[in-house]
């Protein structure tokens, strides 16, 4: 079995169809999100953003309200709920500076908010690394279809990353339909902005009337200060019968980085909380939807170039090393591989897609089928791979890069979208026999 590296992989078909639609970068989708301002250097018990109030609450009221209808004018159809985030805005920076808001006008109220807020837009630089689940609410579709949720890493100005949500239904051969945007995105916020401790769960909740598809998670700690990388979702399912969504991802500080778990019933409130124990120290964890044997199981990669079974009684603290996986065999893999999203539970084992990485940096996807009850059995897995960058997909913030964080199983099928060089996101499809027959 293990003789194929030899074997000419320019001659062997792909199992996947890739379909035309692609997700690209939009500078046009923004959010707002607060301004900070930094300290003052040279100017003694005063910061910069208690001189910007004082010049405000300094201007006379008719020229305050000149002011904040400028600002209405410019901005107001861009957001929908652009005085309420004026308001709570202008509540935080009074409650930070000790502000009588009661002294306050309602219009200065509005003008301070408006100062300390600006337009972020989170997806201008990349869209990219997907992964989709069951959306929650299945009603009312067709037999044969489904209705998801998809992941999105977004990438906006100072390469800070971010979650962005897609929802759609996709039907038998791959065909379909992602639910329209409508309107401005929003940012998810902190339940309670005063209790964001490094080691807790922070919780954030999507903001009044704003859909899945248009809200976006950012960093709200300094652990995830520079970006939250690569959610890969799962539905899972406890042992209790309880089901819920999971998703590990990076946070980045912009010095370190840590795992992370996200948790949520319904894409409405969300938990934040990191991954702890020795073994949750290194990036593309990635669980499985249940339980197996009684104990949780992540794939992930623990040296930087093998994949790496890890396991646990508990699904927030990992210290078992693990066990390896896989190893790179196969020329497209020498230089790493890793997991491609959670493993795919179907009659004959567990799928699990990988990438690997050869020669020029080029990424690669490909796929193994791991024993039902002994995932730690690799059962077979495709000497030559089922995706690569194309000529028309090589160009992008990374060339020749494809990547998934997650596939969805649709009848006997499976949906992946796929990163297409850390810019844009690709679709395609393929069914399990199919993808079972390409393994050795």
């Amino acid at each position: 079995m293990l003789k194929s590296p030899m074997l000419n992989c320019r001659a062997v078909r792909s199992p996947l169809r890739i379909l035309p639609e692609k997700l690209s970068a939009d500078p046009s989708r923004v959010v707002l999100r607060p301004f900070h301002l930094a300290w003052q250097e040279n100017v003694s018990e005063t910061t910069r953003a208690e001189l910007l109030v004082r010049d405000i609450l300094g201007l006379d009221e008719e020229d305050a309200e000149l002011e904040l209808n400028g600002i209405w004018k410019d901005f107001s159809e861009r957001h929908w709920q652009i005085g309420r985030i004026f308001d709570e805005r202008f509540q935080e920076i009074a409650e930070d500076m000790g502000l009588d808001q009661g002294a306050v006008s309602p219009v200065k109220r509005r003008l301070i908010g408006a100062y300390f807020c600006h337009e972020y837009s989170y997806a201008a630089a990349a869209l990219m690394n997907p992964s989709i689940v069951p959306h929650p609410d299945q009603t009312g579709i067709s037999a044969g279809q489904q209705r998801f949720v998809m992941s999105m890493r977004a990438v906006g100005e100072g390469h800070i990353s971010s979650v962005a949500f897609r929802e759609g239904i996709v039907g038998p051969d791959g065909d379909f339909t992602l639910w329209p945007q409508s309107g401005p995105a929003m940012a998810a916020v902190p339940d309670d902005r005063h209790r964001l401790q490094p080691e807790d769960a922070t919780l954030v909740h999507r903001q009044p009337d704003s859909a899945i598809s248009n809200s976006v998670l950012f960093p709200v700690t300094e652990a995830q200060r520079n970006g939250l990388e690569d959610l890969r979702l799962v539905h899972f399912t406890h042992d209790d019968g309880t089901r819920e969504y999971l998703g590990t991802y990076t946070a980045y500080s912009g010095h370190a980085i840590r795992s992370e778990l996200l948790r949520t019933t319904d894409f409405a409130s969300f938990s934040l909380e990191p991954l702890l124990g020795r073994a949750a120290r290194n990036k593309g964890m990635a669980l499985f939807p249940r339980t197996v044997g009684g104990r949780y199981l992540i794939v992930g990669r623990q040296d930087g170039k093998n994949v790496t079974l890890l396991s646990s009684p508990d699904l927030t603290r990992w210290d078992d090393e693990g066990t390896a996986l896989l190893s790179p065999v196969f020329p497209w893999e020498f230089v790493q591989m890793g997991n491609c999203g959670s493993p795919i539970e179907c009659d004959e084992g567990w799928i699990l897609l990988t990438h690997g990485v050869g020669a020029m940096r080029k990424y690669s996807l490909g796929a193994a089928l791991l024993d039902r009850d002994d995932p730690s059995r690799v059962l077979a897995r495709t000497a030559c791979p089922i995706l690569t960058a194309a000529e028309s997909d090589r160009e992008g913030y990374v060339p020749n890069v494809v990547y998934t964080c997650g596939a969805l199983v649709v009848g006997s099928e499976i949906f992946i979208p796929y990163g297409i060089s850390d810019s844009a996101i690709g679709f395609s499809t393929t069914t399990i026999a199919d993808l079972l027959d390409l393994m050795v």
